[in-house]
């Protein structure tokens, strides 16, 4: 504390040397002018002492007949002087401490934490639509309803808190761990399982619901395979009623599956010439200013590359430095070779055959050829597959049941 208030008084480095310096350090203490750092080197004192001080040596320095010479200054009464001459940095200075206490006044980032469920470009959407965005003014901002907006927009927050950090807004939510229900369709009375296409019962395990077809059989489009209606009899083998279910069944169907696709003889690559143009822009936020430009090349790429100054990432002001990279490139026209159409083609298969994987599809059997004409290559395949049955209906009732049950 004592350094600073030296530093803030300001005081000088001198030199004394002379008739007889140890008494000019003596009636320096009866007059009640400090020194410290004293230093003697070759019968002469090196020393510290204030402005103040400094300017009453005059008589002291009579009466010991010493001399006194000005080493080093410092303080602030010598900084600023110094600093006043330097115009421009003391306007960059001012500009400075001028955009943060303006900036003081903003929302430049928001934070959200405790969101597991909705993502945040959900969350930030709805800030949206409410007008929280970044680079709104801090007094326009309603903490409270805020925070009742988003409990009401998401049922699934059970608390939520908003809070301003300096520039910052901070929002807090905690979401309900209870696994969410999901609300099954109403049955209409019953579900049927029916085959989708054409082929043979391969397997089938039913679990609820009544077979109508057997392993082996072969099924047309639209054949019910499970039936949802069980019929319930009386005694004398006779049908009382139907108990109506969602027919349930592990059903392998096995028919034929063909599949095509083609590739052109020729195609266009990008070649870059090497020439390039780069612009620079300044982001604020979600605004974007940069300096009016033509197009620099007929056909181009434009890669943007953007960086954030640490200055303003300490303060969480969202400010960018981008540059975009322009370059120039022309369309050049190859043939593709046969290695390279195959390549092209079998791939093509390769995502046809994995799609199929992730459906559950067996695949029996399969003859594939590659075959190219005057304007492409093709590839065709035919399969035979074992498919899982997932199509169903609704159980259709008949006139006289439903007059039963409405008697």
């Amino acid at each position: 504390m004592i350094r600073f208030l030296k530093y803030v008084r300001g005081y000088l480095r001198i030199r004394v040397w002379g008739f007889s310096p140890e008494r000019f350090m003596n009636l320096c203490s009866n007059k009640g002018i400090l020194l410290w750092d004293i230093v003697r080197e070759d019968g002469v004192y090196y020393m510290c002492i204030n402005v103040k001080g400094f300017w009453g040596l005059k008589p002291i320095l009579k009466k010991t007949g010493t001399r006194v010479a000005i080493l080093e200054r410092y303080g602030l009464p010598f900084f600023i002087p110094r600093l006043m001459k330097r115009k421009v940095f003391v306007t960059g200075l001012i500009f400075v401490i001028a955009f943060w206490v303006f900036s003081s006044f903003y929302i430049w980032d928001i934070r959200l934490t405790g969101n597991y469920r909705i993502t945040e470009d959900v969350f930030f959407t709805f800030l949206k639509e409410n007008q929280v965005t970044v680079g709104m003014s801090r007094d326009s901002l309603d903490i409270g309803e805020l925070e009742k907006q988003i409990r009401r927009h998401f049922p699934e927050i059970t608390w939520a808190s908003a809070k301003l950090n300096g520039i910052r807004l901070q929002i807090d939510i905690k979401e309900n761990d209870a696994p969410i229900q999901v609300e099954k369709p109403e049955s209409s009375g019953g579900t049927d399982l029916v085959a989708g296409y054409d082929g043979i019962v391969a397997s089938m395990i039913v679990r609820s619901g009544v077979p109508r077809v057997s392993i082996g059989e072969m099924v047309t489009r639209g054949t019910v395979l499970v039936e949802g209606r069980i019929p319930v009899y009386n005694e004398d083998s006779t049908i009382r009623e139907y108990y109506y279910v969602d027919a349930d069944a592990d059903i392998m169907l096995e028919h034929a599956m063909n599949f095509t696709a083609e590739l052109p003889l020729d195609y266009v690559k990008k070649e870059y010439t090497g020439r390039e143009e780069k612009s620079y822009y300044i982001k604020l936020g979600d605004h974007t200013c940069s300096l009016p430009q033509n197009r620099p090349f007929l056909v181009y790429d434009s890669v943007m590359k953007e960086s954030r100054p640490l200055f303003f990432e300490k303060l969480s002001i969202p400010v960018y430095l981008g540059e975009v990279t322009h370059r120039e490139y022309r369309d050049t026209e190859y043939f593709y070779t046969e290695e390279e159409a195959r390549g092209h083609l079998n791939q093509k298969l390769m995502d046809f055959l994995a799609d199929l994987e992730e459906k559950g599809v067996q695949i029996i059997e399969k003859n594939v050829k590659i075959d190219r004409n005057s304007l492409s290559w093709s590839i065709s395949g035919n399969f035979l597959v074992r498919e899982p049955v997932r199509t169903s209906s609704e159980t259709i009732r008949d006139t006289g049941e439903e007059r039963n049950t409405d008697e």
